[in-house]
């Protein structure tokens, strides 16, 4: 059970979700022209996860000092795993990520996309290193890295497939899901904000300049709140604009994304604990699995 809270497997196991959904749910049931077979995307999503595993190995590692603070309940590294082996396993995973980032890069024919899998790597080791400790450079370096597990599913599947004829609908296929990157980024950054917040205490001990440390805790809570209202206003937007003909669809993203989104607002105006915060942070966590999951509902709408 330490390993695998090490590795955050609920976060691993959300984006190998993601990603057969974005293929078996979105791609394949409305005849895009893809590039893997079953086990092509099975190779894919064990290469992305691997590295996400390996990048949360190496920002425990260095997490040590501001978790024995933040959370010392749930320290893992030095306590329940030596630091030796955690780095032993962020080298393992990462050789096992970028190999099979290797190989299926020339499976599809493309062999210059593995160099997506290194860039993956190298900054997920700076992120931990250094970038989380820069004001919001570490919280969107991070996000854009959890959008671009979206979007390489996308790149993969789709762009080796382009000829004349199909490049419009492979172009409007990956426009789809890189609407859903961009959601993802936006939820993820108010995540990495929150815990910012809620983590003050550690990480100013540990000489970390992040939001709240640099503006204030107070202040730093407006700004999540202002922030949080960008994808509640462009998720209702697109509900209103797009989804009215869909019964279905616009009862799931009022109950199950914009009615928590709408909360969580709410809450993040009178937050002011550790606790709320926390609260908080796991609402939006809902809320991005939340929104992965309406990839189900387009086979309803795009038939209707």
């Amino acid at each position: 059970m330490n390993f695998l809270n090490l590795i955050r497997w609920k976060n691993l196991l959300m984006i190998a979700l993601v990603q057969l959904l974005i293929k078996y749910a979105f791609l394949e049931p409305f005849g895009a022209q893809t590039s893997l077979t079953s086990v092509g995307i099975a190779l894919l999503i064990l290469a992305t996860v691997s590295i996400a595993a390996a990048g949360n190995i190496i920002n425990d590692i260095y997490d040590v000092e501001t978790d024995f603070i933040n959370k010392p309940n749930k320290l893992i590294v030095g306590k329940s795993i030596s630091e030796k082996t955690a780095y032993n396993l962020f080298i393992i995973f990462n050789v096992i990520g970028v190999g099979l980032g290797f190989y299926v890069s020339h499976l599809v024919g493309r062999s210059p996309f593995f160099s997506i899998f290194v860039i993956i790597s190298v900054l997920l080791y700076v992120y931990a290193t250094y970038l989380k400790r820069t004001l919001l450079i570490g919280n969107m370096v991070i996000s854009v890295l959890v959008a671009l597990s979206l979007i390489i599913v996308g790149v993969f599947e789709l762009l080796p497939a382009i000829t004349p004829k199909n490049q419009p609908l492979q172009l409007a296929f990956f426009k789809v899901i890189f609407n859903y990157a961009i959601f993802a980024f936006i939820i993820n950054l108010l995540r990495e904000i929150t815990k910012d917040i809620e983590d003050i205490d550690g990480d100013y001990k540990a000489g970390m300049n992040t939001l709240p440390i640099a503006i204030g805790r107070e202040r730093a809570n407006k700004v999540l709140f202002v922030l949080s209202l960008v994808p509640l206003f462009a998720i209702a937007y697109y509900t209103i604009n797009s989804l009215y003909k869909n019964l279905a669809a616009v009862i799931y993203f009022l109950l199950f994304i914009i009615g928590p989104l709408l909360y969580t607002s709410i809450k993040t105006f009178s937050a002011s604990t550790k606790k709320d915060h926390h609260h908080i942070s796991n609402m939006l966590k809902l809320v991005m699995l939340f929104g992965m999951l309406s990839l189900l509902l387009y086979i309803f709408i795009l038939k209707k």
